[in-house]
């Protein structure tokens, strides 16, 4: 009969050590939404949760009180299966291995184990239990509200604290991890909601800078402010964009910008019909860079690196997209000019312009992430120490990269291999 007790206090002392962690360890949106689910756990839920304190007391009173019961019989049958082995010792010794046994056997099965284990699972688990713990919840609701009112009395009325003040709010942190969990969760055929998609990015806008987002130096169309207006109608026509960019001496030195409308006034100069440019560091925070162009009503900034050199441009757009998703524009092929292709061997091709943190994140293939690049082409201009022409290999980082096809000014497709894959 003692023994079962025993067994029982060491159960129920694993329940309540577990469902108290995993309230604390669980994702409070994820129970905000179970709790608007139309089911009796959700209700109970919803009970559980209103009071967090209320919830937590209950739980600490119940595995104290299955503590003391545990405390008393587990002393003596410590005792009886020891015995004839303690019979000689004193009653010093006698104590220090009962509270010694009882103390490792309460800590591993009741305390630390079942803590982890609720840790790990606990949006599961507290639904699972939550049924049995709102039974105690109501056992022991009137003695935890005496323990709390004289716990606030201390706090408040002799250490002058403001007492219980905890409060059921998620943070940022636990509403990204939700989101991702819906994203990562749905079928692959599954579209995901717009608006959950939207959510994911604006979560992330605000961590993002310029140099994540803009179009890079190589990919800039310009014309030398001295040109001749035909060289800038011509670099129109053969990009098609709306907007090309003005520069003094070099790329470096960009000085503003022209729209496409600006040719049908006929002006005789570039400079005649140039709009200034902002500026901004690569460092800036997207969020930052908006509100600049915002304030300024400018559509597009041009990006320093650290020397004062030109590294890119980014547009509103290119801000908008980071929210919203892409935006077919004048810079977008119809037809898409991003490559990636796995091949049998186990090598890849990729177009160089692909971002390293993608290129892994997708094909787990642990390249490299530093501050000097951010895409595949910038990864071989790196170990190259120049612009590597097509039908060149580089060894580096434990890749043989192959460059398929590339021009003077950059890389446009590369083969890449592991060598593990050789």
């Amino acid at each position: 009969m003692e023994t079962a007790v025993i067994i029982l206090c060491l159960l129920l002392s694993a329940f309540f050590s577990g469902m108290e962690i995993a309230y604390v360890s669980s994702n409070k949106v994820y129970l905000e939404v179970e709790k608007k689910q139309p089911d009796i756990i959700s209700k109970i839920l919803t009970r559980l949760t209103e009071k967090p304190t209320l919830f937590m007391t209950s739980m600490l009173v119940g595995n104290s009180i299955v503590l003391v019961i545990y405390g008393y019989y587990m002393g003596n049958d410590v005792l009886r299966w020891l015995h004839p082995a303690v019979g000689e010792m004193s009653v010093f010794l006698q104590l220090l291995l009962q509270i010694s046994i009882s103390t490792f056997i309460i800590l591993l099965t009741a305390e630390f184990i079942p803590k982890i284990f609720f840790q790990v699972y606990a949006n599961t688990l507290i639904k699972l239990f939550a049924i049995p713990a709102y039974g105690f919840y109501c056992i022991f609701n009137r003695v935890s509200r005496v323990i709390i009112a004289v716990s606030d009395f201390i706090l408040i009325k002799l250490l002058h604290t403001k007492g219980d003040t905890q409060k059921a709010f998620f943070s940022r942190g636990e509403l990204g991890t939700y989101i991702t969990e819906q994203l990562n969760g749905a079928d692959e055929q599954e579209e995901v909601d717009s608006e959950i998609q939207i959510f994911r990015n604006a979560l992330e806008f605000s961590g993002l800078k310029a140099r994540d987002i803009m179009t890079p130096r190589t990919e800039i169309a310009a014309v030398e402010v001295n040109d001749a207006v035909a060289e800038l109608r011509e670099l129109f026509i053969e990009t098609g964009y709306s907007k090309i960019l003005v520069y003094s001496g070099t790329l470096d030195n960009i000085i503003g910008y022209v729209h496409s409308f600006e040719m049908f006034k006929k002006p005789l100069t570039v400079q005649s019909a140039m709009i200034p440019i902002e500026y901004a560091p690569q460092t800036i925070f997207i969020k930052d860079l908006l509100n600049l162009l915002t304030r300024k009503r400018k559509s597009m900034a041009v990006i320093l690196d650290e020397y004062g050199g030109t590294s890119g441009i980014v547009t509103i757009e290119d801000i908008i997209e980071e929210l919203f998703g892409e935006i077919e524009d004048e810079h977008d092929d119809a037809g898409g000019d991003i490559i990636e292709m796995a091949l049998e061997e186990g090598s890849f091709v990729f177009s160089a312009r692909l971002d390293v943190e993608y290129i892994n994140e997708k094909y787990n293939l642990n390249i490299p992430e530093t501050d000097s690049y951010t895409t595949l082409g910038g990864f071989a201009v790196h170990h190259a120490k120049e612009i590597p022409q097509t039908g060149e290999k580089l060894l580096a980082e434990g890749f043989e990269i192959f460059i398929e096809q590339a021009s003077a000014k950059k890389i446009e497709l590369i083969k890449l291999a592991p060598l593990a894959q050789k």
